[in-house]
């Protein structure tokens, strides 16, 4: 007998009011959730693995510019995309992440190549763009990820001395489009993966929970995979693992 498969997909954080968005907007950004989805559970459905479902799904998300991950991600105060990026297993809760990456048009794929293909859990900057060049990833230029709402976003945190979207005049005001998705395979594998472009105006190499295993992505076989969206200091300071294991001895 076929054993149950599921996923689950999100584009961030927080609410876009229906008077600030276009007809046409919403509608490209219910067709992006909706290929993302459908390209998660094609996998699933062929008897595929979860972190490749998730992955799939993540991939779709990164390369729309309506959410804040890959094409879409929002610029730092530098006036570049810095894209952090993870995936976890549920099956050996294996894991992989990068941070700080600026050239490469998927990260979580990279992510995932990190999991399978190092022995590390967590590569940055320079070091894991080399990784993935090493396995021919495709350098993309800075071009490719600029868009001139995230420039103007960008300027408008400028002026505001502020470092993060809730305080911008557009369309998501008051949201956060990390992505993400969790999946749930045929064979009881769990898995979860994020992305994200991070916060406007960050500073300092700044690196949010998307990255930290535990904080911004977890997966355990028989107990749950989430992946998470919002600020991430918060998420860093009171990581999953704690909050999950309260829930479980009250």
């Amino acid at each position: 007998m076929t054993k149950p498969f599921a996923i689950a997909i999100h584009g961030g954080a927080g609410t876009i009011l229906r008077d600030q968005m276009t007809e046409t907007l919403k509608q490209e950004i219910v067709a992006a959730l909706t290929q993302s989805v459908q390209a998660g559970a094609k996998i699933l459905e062929a008897g595929g693995d979860a972190l490749d479902a998730a992955v799939a799904a993540v991939k779709v998300m990164e390369d729309s510019p309506h959410f804040n991950a890959g094409k879409g991600s929002v610029l730092t105060h530098e006036e570049m995309v810095e894209m952090d990026a993870s995936v976890m297993h549920g099956a050996a809760m294996d894991a992989g992440a990068v941070a700080g990456i600026r050239h490469i048009r998927n990260p979580i794929e990279l992510a995932r190549d990190v999991m399978r293909n190092s022995d590390h859990v967590l590569l940055i900057g320079e070091g894991a763009e080399k990784f993935a060049f090493e396995r021919q990833y495709e350098y993309t230029e800075q071009d490719y990820f600029f868009t001139e709402r995230r420039y103007d976003q960008l300027l408008s945190m400028k002026e505001k001395g502020l470092f993060a979207l809730s305080e911008s005049k557009y369309p998501d005001d008051k949201k956060y489009g990390t992505v993400g998705a969790v999946a749930l395979d045929s064979h009881g594998n769990l898995a979860a993966a994020t992305s994200t472009g991070g916060v406007t105006n960050k500073k300092y190499g700044r690196v949010g929970d998307t990255a930290i295993i535990g904080a911004g992505t977890f997966a355990e076989n028989g107990n749950v995979a989430v992946s998470t969206t919002g600020m991430g200091e918060y998420f860093i300071r009171k990581p999953l693992l704690v909050m999950l294991r309260r829930e479980c001895a009250i």
